[in-house]
């Protein structure tokens, strides 16, 4: 016959093994969801840098779109719809700005007179005299994105700030295009595509040989309707965008 004691061992011992053995499983069976987490995010953080290394997804800087300025950006300006409109361009007395190159921003502006040839002698005669010029800028941003910049200042221009009522969206032409009334003699358009920055101004300037202007108050208003060449500036914008990617 066992004892009391005896039996009293045996469950003692019985009971000792079973939570021993329960503390030997809990552990192990709480560590496993944590030990999935981390195998998880080790696993997320080896494909998210594989990805940065081979497609660039950390790279933010904005996209260049394939276009390039040089020193005889200016000199490419062809301006074919306004020629056609207005008068051809004069390229010997086209000036431009020089390029600005720097690693932040590539900068060039042309400015470039119209020809009147038809007109001269009609001008000469009543001694009033039309110029038109065409001022293009392109600036091609390396280190940040313009949007921002160029959705803020819409409405500033070499004239200062025009009321909204004056800036109008131009549709499919980069990626946003407006065209600013800065006066009754100047209109502007200006597109953002990608990292480039683009503006092309029309401005005319009507002044008279001396002693044709004693009269000017008896003259009928000939301010000159710029709005009708508008089409012809968006024509030729493409035509610049086009010819300076490569």
């Amino acid at each position: 016959m066992i004892s009391e004691p005896e039996l009293a061992g045996e469950f003692d011992a019985i009971e000792t093994r079973e939570i021993v053995g329960g503390i030997d499983r809990e552990p192990t069976e709480a560590r496993q969801p944590w030990m999935w987490a981390l195998g998880g995010a080790l696993a997320a953080s080896v494909l998210w840098a594989a990805a940065v290394f081979q497609f660039g997804l950390g790279d933010m800087r904005p996209d260049a779109r394939g276009y390039r300025i040089t020193k005889d950006s200016c000199r490419s300006v062809r301006l074919t719809s306004l020629g056609a409109s207005i008068a051809p361009r004069d390229p010997a007395n086209v000036i431009d700005s020089g390029l600005l190159a720097h690693p932040a921003l590539d900068q060039i502006q042309c400015s470039i007179p119209l020809r009147l040839e038809a007109d001269a002698k009609k001008q000469e005669e009543s001694g009033r005299f039309t110029n038109y010029t065409v001022h293009v800028t392109v600036a091609l941003h390396s280190k940040d994105d313009p949007g921002a910049e160029f959705e803020a200042l819409r409405r500033v221009t070499g004239m200062g700030v025009v009321s909204e009522s004056n800036v109008k969206t131009v549709p499919y032409l980069g990626d946003r295009a407006y065209m600013i009334a800065r006066g009754a003699d100047s209109t502007e358009l200006r597109v953002l595509d990608g990292a480039a920055v683009l503006t092309l101004a029309l401005s005319v300037i009507t002044y008279y040989a001396s002693g044709a202007a004693d009269d000017i108050d008896d003259r009928p208003d000939d301010t000159l309707d710029l709005s009708s060449y508008q089409a012809a500036m968006i024509n030729d914008m493409r035509d610049v965008m086009s010819s300076l990617k490569q």
